[in-house]
């Protein structure tokens, strides 16, 4: 019996050596890692011990930096790792498969979006989703699907295994998308990946802001992920529309939504609706625009909501992807739905009533001065939570790199309205503080469900807002420093800038960008760090302040650490969840405005990734088109 205990030994030796794929893999499957987007990943063998070590792995090119007109092809795409391929969009919608151990691509799926188009002058997608369908047999054509939402309006499914379209699915293996009221090509886009539940795709859109006042409609659908047919739509506007007719369109979901299975409930984040800044003609709340909603996912009915501002006239949004997890309060586990907007302010509520869980008040704010505007008497701010962005700016907070920075800041400010966050805007120009970009944006967070810490990577980077009467807009010169929104239908122009020094940076205190942990059991900031740099926009400037504007989000491990990337200057950088502090960067090929992710491949090394492809509107050099891959040594 001995030779046969010590081939048994042998055995069990090589299976030690060699486990199984079911139990050495951890994928990434969703944008957010999880239908409920947390971004939490339990892998810690990149921990806080070891990642000093960490090194390149693999690069992959996609061979696209600009297309059409030449503009730049952004790179914004957070990949998802499911069954041992990795699966990642371009800004031109194309899909690419990648072995997720080799950066080799496997295969390559291009829908071929006119590139001479529109498109709000916005090339760019940020992701995909996935679907098993349990009715076709492993091996088969389409088990597993791929959809992606395109530039130009479109619902395409595709074979997870070839890259091949999934002829079953709408026509030829795509839907029509540019079936909504107001539709106009170039203004009613896709951007983020749809949402997955209960065999339905569900599907939000872009509109691009400021062009008129009947934008096209924000509708929310849900498709058939077999067949491709029309389940339900959901119309933001309409649905909480206050009079007969309705006045407004967009409140489109442009940001990842947020699933929850076990409920069958859909998260919507919402924007605002149009035009943003001026909303004589859209009287009330306008709901359910610049909120969270929760949708029945077979029927598309409001289960309940909440609006984080109302009647906006600022244009912030629900950017934000709601975050679906389990807090803790009172001793009570409660599941909870995350969400923030580009305010800074932080409202966590109840998963199944959208009650909050700490307390939120209707606080009075700045009332407009224009004629016939009807700015809302007040806005929900909670009571509790701490803001993640500073609220005001006073003349202590104004700011300048040097004299004639700070005089010219001073100068600017001071005449404009100034009263706070909520200070509506104005013909002589009002400061709207954190901004457009404020907050986080469509950055989200990330939540470590071990130690209750919500790691949010903020801006704050104050613009100015003017309303300019249309009849002088029509024979006025015209400004090269800023913006012009023109709200066709509307009787005021919109001009927007930055509060911008001469030397190219913020009039604000710095930091202009954080990275912030949030404990939720208390509600209180554990740590605050500046974040990146911004000394490549004042490179005559010295010792430029830390602190730089993000987009692209966090992610965290259970190896205690923070990912992220999102800044002006191109590095991905790893935190200690618990202090806030950097332990290791690696420069980029160019900056990453992307979120990163993680996950364990099949010859259980852990892999870290993230799009380096520079930022597809600022003027950012170099321009990437990577996609690179860290893990430690082997």
């Amino acid at each position: 019996m001995r030779p046969l205990v010590g081939l048994l030994i042998v055995l069990l030796c090589a299976c030690a050596k060699e486990p199984s794929h079911a139990s050495l893999v951890d994928d990434w499957s969703y944008y957010g890692r999880d239908p409920g987007g947390t971004r939490f990943s339990p892998l810690g063998d990149i921990n806080r011990n070891n990642v000093a070590r960490l090194t390149s792995a693999w690069v992959f090119h996609t061979g696209q930096t600009s297309a059409g007109r030449g503009r730049r092809v952004g790179f914004e795409s957070t990949p998802i790792v499911v069954d041992g391929t990795l699966y990642v969009t371009t800004g031109t919608n194309r899909i690419i498969a990648i072995d997720p151990e080799t950066g080799i691509a496997r295969w390559q799926y291009d829908p071929k979006i006119d590139l001479d188009a529109n498109y709000g002058d916005r090339l760019i997608n940020r992701g995909v989703a996935t679907w098993l369908d349990t009715r076709v047999q492993s091996g088969a054509p389409c088990h597993r699907r791929l959809f992606e939402a395109t530039l130009d309006a479109r619902l395409v499914a595709v074979d997870a295994a070839t890259g091949s379209s999934c002829a079953d699915f709408g026509t030829n293996g795509e839907v029509n998308l540019k079936g909504v009221p107001g539709y106009q090509p170039g203004v009613y886009h896709m951007t983020s990946p749809p949402a997955i539940i209960d065999d339905l795709v569900v599907v939000g859109s872009a509109i691009n802001d400021n062009e008129r006042v009947d934008e096209p409609s924000g509708i929310v659908r849900a498709f058939d992920a077999r067949s491709g047919a029309l389940r339900w739509s959901w119309d933001p506007i309409r649905a909480g529309v206050e009079g007969a007719a309705r006045t407004s369109g967009a409140a489109n979901a442009w940001s990842p939504m947020a699933v929850d299975p076990e409920r069958h409930l859909v998260f919507v984040p919402t924007g605002s609706a149009s035009p943003d800044y001026y909303g004589a003609l859209r009287v009330g709340d306008n709901k359910w625009a610049n909120s969270v909603v929760a949708l029945r996912a077979q029927s598309g009915d409001v289960a309940w909501a909440f609006q984080l501002v109302h009647h906006d006239l600022w244009d912030y949004d629900t950017a934000s992807s709601p975050l679906l997890t389990t807090i803790t309060r009172d001793g009570q586990q409660i599941p909870a739905v995350i969400q923030t907007n580009k305010t800074g302010l932080l409202f966590v509520l109840r998963r199944d009533n959208g009650e909050p869980i700490f307390p939120i008040e209707e606080r009075p704010v700045p009332q407009s001065d224009l004629p016939g505007e009807h700015a809302s008497p007040t806005q929900p701010v909670p009571r509790t939570m701490p803001a993640l962005t500073p609220q005001s700016l006073s003349d202590t907070d104004i700011w300048g790199a040097t004299p004639a920075d700070l005089m010219a800041c001073r100068n600017t400010i001071a005449g404009l309205r100034n009263e706070g966050i909520f200070t509506p805007p104005s013909i002589k120009g009002t400061l709207v503080i954190p901004g457009n970009v404020g907050g986080p944006n469509w950055s989200g967070y990330a939540f470590d469900t071990e130690r209750q810490l919500l790691i949010v990577n903020t801006n704050n980077l104050p613009a100015i807002a003017q309303l300019i009467p249309r009849h002088e807009f029509d024979t006025m010169p015209r400004r090269n420093d800023g913006e012009y929104g023109l709200s066709v239908g509307a009787p005021y122009v919109l001009f927007r800038r930055y509060a911008q020094a001469p030397s190219g940076l913020p009039c604000s205190k710095p930091p202009w960008g954080s990275l912030t942990a949030v404990d939720l059991t208390n509600a209180t900031i554990r740590w605050n760090v500046p974040l990146g740099s911004m000394a490549s926009f004042a490179r005559d400037v010295q010792g430029v302040p830390a602190g730089s504007i993000s987009l692209g989000g966090p992610i965290v491990t259970a190896g205690g650490l923070v990912f992220v990337a999102g800044t002006i200057d191109p590095y991905l950088r790893a935190f200690d969840v618990e202090t806030g502090r950097e332990l290791w960067k690696a420069q980029l090929p160019a900056s990453g405005h992307a979120t990163p992710m993680t996950y364990r491949s099949v010859s259980g090394r852990q892999f870290v990734v993230i799009a380096a492809g520079g930022h597809a509107k600022i003027d950012e050099e170099p321009v990437g088109d990577a996609l690179v891959a860290f893990a430690l040594p082997r």
